[in-house]
């Protein structure tokens, strides 16, 4: 019971720190003091208290879109383990309903950019629709890999690639670390996929999407965006923390991982610019080359298991 009051706070609140995390981290690159780690919760209870102005030209696909893409994050993160390698909820095949109760929320999230009728906010859906075909077949990969070595067919599979893999478990788990963070990198559009911070129509990607949202809508979007985040997150920590821990430690190994993954993107944004647009397929593409690596190694350390 413990546990899942534990996972419950974490996904409710982790999300603003985690924001909050990655802007103090670049305000300090920048030389400056910045604004509290806090700030994205205080910006989320303003907008809650703002109105909103809905466009006449939107049907009531737009007004229900935000609620919808943030009910399903919600609905994907009791999904994710938390602390001690639990989820809320656990059954096999998880992992599954997971991408694709993501892709629903996505998905009503691009047919409300396009219900505005505006050319700016149909480039930045098209754009966004673009990216996910690429990295929802490459998310598959890695985990169909982690199951068949794990012969678990959930995500408690992430803590348990050693124990069946030998030593190919600890190249496989660097691999996974780094392509799950290039796709945190492309859902969250961060740089280099996306800048959060620009309002260059010709190079937004979401934010032109939720250029006609204001007021509770936008509260929603930013929090499930942040939300969204932070569970793909959650599964870098569960292939990095080890089994067997007690409660206590899991919950300080967990949050350390999750601030150190906030200061990382912090840094990266702080260092790099976007990507070109024709650039960040390519950059994409590594989540895919990656994929398929895990895929030879598992095939390798399967045969050898077997032999």
């Amino acid at each position: 019971m413990l546990e899942i009051l534990l996972n419950i706070i974490f996904l409710l609140t982790f999300p603003f720190l985690f924001i909050g995390i990655i802007n103090k981290t670049k305000a300090f690159w920048a030389g400056r003091k910045g604004a509290s780690v806090f700030q994205p919760f205080y910006d989320f209870i303003k907008l809650l208290k703002k109105g909103e102005v809905i466009s006449t030209t939107t049907s009531f696909v737009f007004a229900l879109s935000p609620s919808l893409m943030f009910a399903s994050v919600i609905f994907a993160g009791l999904l994710v383990p938390v602390f001690n390698h639990r989820a809320i909820l656990s059954f096999e095949g998880s992992f599954i309903l997971f991408a694709y109760i993501l892709a629903l929320g996505k998905f009503f999230s691009l047919i409300a950019a396009m219900d505005t009728g505006s050319s700016f906010e149909g480039m930045g859906a098209s754009r966004e629709a673009s990216f996910s075909t690429l990295v929802e077949p490459a998310f598959f990969i890695i985990m169909a890999s982690i199951i068949a070595l794990s012969g678990n067919y959930t995500f408690q599979s992430l803590s348990l690639i050693l124990q069946n893999s030998g030593s190919f478990g600890y190249l496989i788990i660097i691999l996974s670390v780094f392509a799950l963070f290039i796709m945190m990198l492309v859902e969250g559009c961060r740089v280099p996929v996306d800048d959060p911070n620009t309002h260059l129509e010709l190079t937004m990607i979401h934010e032109v999407m939720v250029l006609d949202n204001s007021g509770p809508d936008l509260a929603f979007i930013l929090y499930g965006s942040g939300m969204k985040m932070v569970i793909l997150a959650s599964l870098i920590a569960n292939l990095i923390i080890p089994t067997g821990l007690s409660l206590f430690y899991s919950v300080i190994a967990f949050v350390g991982i999750i601030f150190i993954l906030a200061i990382i993107i912090g840094t990266l944004e702080s260092s790099f610019a976007r990507l070109r647009m024709t650039h960040v397929f390519e950059f994409i593409f590594t989540m895919s080359s990656i994929s398929l690596i895990i895929l030879s190694l598992t095939m390798i350390s399967m045969n050898k298991h077997g032999g």
